[in-house]
């Protein structure tokens, strides 16, 4: 019977969504859990240490497959194994994630589904389209995750060719959320952009708060930020990157050889329709309402 060790590397609505979908996919393609597959299920909790130390048991366990969520669980565990299968998701672009060689290939027992930055740039557009009188973008960034680090890069190019000024601070957990967004937002900001950061998925509601104190609005590239508060968003749907990085896995399992890692295929644009009518603000049109 082939076993799956799934961790996560944090508790956090929004990525559970990328959980849910995984899982959903495994149980369209037939697999149930003690009947046909073994599941173990682990949580990081945002610790390294306790993230190594569930890698480490998966391999000593043998598991037929690693699934990873989000891009810490995913570099860590590539770079515990080359021979057990990684399924990545809720993560950049190998070659963003810093997993490539010197040619470019990326692992060849890593399969599942990321994303690029691609998509950045157009929910960063969106602030010129939506809020043409905007002068200021405010953000915070983990400047001890990669993707964080790409991401925040990403914003001030994009800020800088728009003629934005981009008002930033750094920090590397959610204890410091509620004293860095304070001092971002006394720079009368016009904006937040909430990037895809780990911290901001666990700290999300301290920046939701902040925010509508002052009547600032939040942007994302996150739809599951919306679901929690953000005005707008351009990006993936978490559960259908889930979805596809099970539907994957499904083929790994399946014993099919050269599973590559393939991009995200569904994004959306939505809107938080409490949030714009707390704000007082239009949803731009071809954008649809999130329940």
């Amino acid at each position: 019977m082939p076993k799956i060790g799934y961790v996560q590397m944090l508790e956090d609505a929004t990525i559970d969504e990328a959980k849910r979908g995984f899982f959903d996919a495994l149980a369209e393609a037939g697999y149930e859990k003690d009947k046909n597959i073994k599941i173990d299920i682990q949580n990081a909790q945002n610790d390294m240490v306790l993230l190594n130390q569930i890698l480490d048991k998966f391999i000593a366990d043998k598991v037929s497959l690693i699934a990873a969520n989000t891009t810490v669980a995913t570099i860590a565990a590539v770079q515990k194994t080359k021979d057990i299968p990684v399924c990545m998701m809720v993560a950049p672009r190998p070659d963003i994630a810093k997993l490539t060689d010197k040619e470019g290939n990326a692992p060849a027992n890593l399969c599942g589904t990321f994303e690029t930055l691609d998509y950045i740039d157009t929910s960063i557009a969106l602030i010129k389209q939506v809020f043409p009188q905007a002068k200021k973008v405010g953000t915070v960034f983990n400047f001890t995750e990669p993707n964080s680090i790409n991401a925040r890069t990403r914003l001030q190019l994009m800020c800088d060719s728009l003629g934005l000024e981009l008002v930033e601070a750094s920090l590397a957990s959610s204890n410091e959320t509620q004293q860095v967004v304070e001092s971002v937002l006394a720079n009368d900001v016009d904006v937040f952009f909430a990037l895809p950061d780990n911290i901001i998925f666990s700290s999300f509601e301290t920046v939701y708060k902040l925010t509508s104190e002052k009547n600032i609005p939040i942007v994302s590239s996150e739809m599951g930020l919306v679901k929690r508060g953000a005005f707008i968003a351009f990006g993936a749907d978490f559960y259908e990157w889930g979805k596809q990085a099970g539907e994957s896995a499904v083929h790994v399992l399946k014993g099919e050889q050269n599973v590559k890692p393939t991009e995200v295929k569904i994004r959306k644009r939505v809107y938080n329709e409490e949030t714009a009518q707390a704000l007082g603000l239009t949803p731009p049109e071809g954008f649809e309402k999130l329940d």
